[in-house]
């Protein structure tokens, strides 16, 4: 089958092992294969007593401020993504000239033109992904903000009434939902980055792959990110602010 798509079974082989290892930190991140919580699982937590501060509020501007700025920087790289898109298609059209180039510099990981042409559309295909990520994280923050905007102004103790509490979790669970998706468009553009590697061969991909995954893991799990949102002295297992335990696992759409 490899002869068939001009890719090697080491090629197929390597694919493999980058998607598994996409898989597997996805499940690690949503908190689904490590008791230790992770800065994603963290920041999920942060964002419902968001909300909950937010109904406390009778003025939001920082609330409005905030999600903004989120609106923004998922625009931004929505727009990343597109221009990328579009430098993969330029590729493409220019695939002779960029396989004389990688012949010349004797890397051997795109023999003809055909393996070279496959590795682009994969490439494609990863980042119209986080396109799709990014574009539907951006529009239920605009959801959210709306949402927001119905949470009913009661500051003080008449912010926990039943009407309030249930306009700030359905606040809550829609920002939590824009960032697990934006999360996982921000996810494919990293693990893109590591697709790179196997235009220099299947070893290169699959060293490309892990380390990436090593470095991703360690900003979820060993970062001063982490230790600086959870504020927890693990060794003791006691924690001096929210943001650790198995309930702060982000919802599934």
């Amino acid at each position: 089958m490899g002869d068939s798509f001009h890719l090697s079974t080491a090629d197929f082989a390597a694919l493999g092992f980058f998607l598994l290892a996409w898989g597997l930190h996805t499940l690690a991140s949503d908190g689904r294969i490590f008791h230790r919580p992770s800065l994603t699982t963290a920041m999920s937590r942060q964002r419902e007593i968001w909300m909950e501060r937010m109904a406390e509020r009778e003025i939001r501007i920082v609330d409005t401020a905030i999600m903004s700025g989120l609106q923004q920087g998922t625009a931004f790289f929505a727009s990343s993504a597109l221009i990328a898109i579009g430098g993969c298609f330029a590729l493409l059209g220019a695939s002779d000239q960029v396989v004389g180039v990688l012949a010349d510099l004797h890397l051997q990981g795109t023999a003809t033109r055909t393996a070279f042409q496959l590795k682009v559309v994969g490439l494609v295909i990863i980042l119209a992904f986080a396109f799709f990520k990014f574009g539907w994280s951006y529009r239920l923050f605009n959801y959210c903000s709306i949402l927001i905007g119905a949470v009913p102004v009661a500051y003080g103790e008449q912010a926990h009434n039943p009407v309030t509490r249930a306009a700030v979790q359905r606040a809550a669970k829609m920002n939590k939902l824009a960032g697990k998706h934006f999360n996982s468009g921000l996810r494919a553009v990293f693990f893109s980055i590591g697709y790179l590697g196997w235009f220099v061969g299947p070893i290169a991909f699959v060293l490309s792959s892990a380390l990436l995954t090593v470095v991703l893991l360690r900003r979820q799990f060993f970062s001063n990110a982490r230790a600086a949102v959870l504020a927890a002295d693990e060794e003791t297992g006691q924690s001096a602010g929210p943001g650790s335990g198995e309930s702060i696992r982000p919802d599934s759409q």
